[in-house]
């Protein structure tokens, strides 16, 4: 089970850390990513880390503002997203690959059928 927090409304060139609790899995051993879902575009692959290649990956429209992480010991994901604009408005969801054809990261994050067990999302809402 995958659950996302830290979702919220900010002002452009504000900041949140969003969070992706994990239990039943442990994350340290399985490809993981973040996925975002704005109004009438299509679902985009900002994030990805691939344990198996040793990689990460970030779109280029969070590149340099967004940072992915990890803590094994809480079992937890994170996506600090720093210098958000309107255009980051969307429902931000983790998901991860537990393989075993696990893909570089890249792949991972835009092909994203390779995701086995996604989360149910949390929204982030940016403001002028």
């Amino acid at each position: 089970q995958l659950v996302e927090s830290g979702g919220g409304s900010v002002h452009a060139g504000g900041s949140l850390r969003l969070s992706c609790a994990a239990s039943g899995l442990s994350l340290d051993s399985v490809g993981v990513g973040w996925f975002r879902l704005a109004p009438g575009k299509a679902r985009e692959g900002i994030s990805c880390i691939s344990t198996a290649h040793g990689s990460t990956y970030y779109a280029d429209s969070v590149k340099g503002r967004f940072t992915i992480s990890r803590d094994n010991a809480k079992n937890t994901l994170y996506l600090q997203m720093n210098s958000l604009e309107p255009e980051d408005t969307a429902v931000y969801y983790c998901a991860v690959d537990v393989g075993p054809l696990m893909p570089p990261a890249k792949s991972m994050c835009q092909l994203q059928s390779g995701m086995d067990y996604w989360g149910k999302g949390t929204p982030v809402t940016v403001s002028n």
